[in-house]
């Protein structure tokens, strides 16, 4: 497997066609898919996979499928995508990320998203990257923080505008100044 971020138990690459059926699972679980809009059909999940294959075509990065580097297991996305929808904070570069359920509560976010955010400085030079999650998302908050990205402040996703479940979402971001002041 051609893996073009790795981490110590992570290997992060673009999609492949394999991947779909792993991801629709995802995609129909409610619990995986909690603080998004809805469940994805399998069309939307593969129309999903092409959109990164676009991006990353585009930009050189998308949101990545990421494995289990001991047993090549698809264990759900992390990456950086464009974001041109409008708010206070776009357009702008996200970092997101979404495992499936048995991939919980091992670190496995955190650290895909660390070595995602250090790519983005210096792999793909960026300058600034935001990470966004609805209202009440505290375990996406929470790898914000570890990873060292500041609260920017909170914002209405229009993809969320009709979602009572949501009254605002929240950012945080890094700037690569901030990277490069500490390594001064």
């Amino acid at each position: 497997m051609e893996y073009l971020i790795r981490s110590q138990r992570l290997g992060l690459r673009n999609w492949e066609q394999s991947d779909l059926i792993p991801f629709a699972e995802m995609g129909r679980d409610p619990e995986v898919m909690r603080y998004l809009p809805k469940l994805l059909s399998l069309d939307e999940s593969e129309a999903f996979i092409e959109r990164m294959q676009h991006h990353f075509v585009t930009y050189g990065y998308c949101y990545f499928a990421v494995d289990l580097l001991e047993t090549n297991e698809f264990i759900g996305f992390t990456g950086l995508m464009q974001q041109p929808w409008e708010s206070k904070f776009t357009p702008a570069v996200d970092m997101g990320w979404r495992l499936k359920r048995s991939a919980w509560g091992k670190g496995y976010a955190s650290e895909a998203a660390a070595v995602c955010l250090h790519a983005a400085f210096t792999a793909f030079q960026l300058d600034e990257v935001y990470a966004f999650a609805a209202q009440g998302n505290t375990a996406s908050e929470k790898v914000m923080q570890k990873i060292g990205m500041s609260y920017a402040g909170t914002f209405e996703h229009p993809k969320l505008a009709n979602d009572d479940r949501f009254e605002y979402c929240i950012a945080y971001r890094k700037q690569r100044s901030e990277i490069n002041a500490v390594h001064a």
